[in-house]
């Protein structure tokens, strides 16, 4: 379908729902193709349609916009693809750091998640943001809603408990 010859003079608005109506699935399934997962395909040429539209009068042969659409599908497909690449490469990474050493201080480690476990949870969650995000009295009171005297009191009775239950463990 030639847009140029139908009309001469298309807008943005008027092109892209013309092209949507007639190529939406075709794109889709180019898409799909590529990504493996139809709504990241939708997304994709979804996103595809915007950037042709923000371009609109940019573009030197309008009547080609089904062309620079199809390019624009494939190659956010592939921006894609290589997205899903390093959130994947970032999440065995991460798995391989989180893996339990083989060390002794493995044990030492499940022994501390399993006293912080059986705390109460205000007292675990102010131990955790405290030792963990090593966050300050103020910003563990913002962050739970409570008073930095709630904080200082639930930490400190978190941290009596714990050492009881890590004792008790040895």
């Amino acid at each position: 379908m030639s847009l140029m010859t139908e009309r001469p003079a298309w807008t943005a608005d008027e092109a892209l729902e013309q092209l949507y109506a007639a190529h939406w699935r075709q794109l889709v399934r180019l898409s799909v193709l590529l990504v493996r997962d139809v709504g990241t395909a939708e997304e994709v040429v979804q996103d595809a349609f915007v950037a042709v539209h923000a371009r609109w009068s940019r573009l030197r042969e309008p009547d080609k916009a089904l062309a620079y659409l199809r390019q624009a599908v494939v190659n956010r497909s592939r921006s894609t693809l290589r997205h899903r690449t390093v959130v994947a490469r970032h999440a065995a990474a991460t798995r391989a750091a989180d893996a339990p050493d083989p060390t002794p201080d493995t044990d030492r480690r499940e022994a501390v998640l399993d006293a912080m476990r059986a705390l109460p949870d205000r007292q675990r969650e102010v131990l955790a943001l405290r030792y963990y995000l090593d966050l300050s009295e103020a910003d563990i009171a913002d962050t739970l809603g409570i008073s930095r005297g709630a904080v200082k009191s639930h930490a400190s009775r978190g941290a009596a408990a714990l050492r009881t239950l890590l004792q008790e463990d040895l």
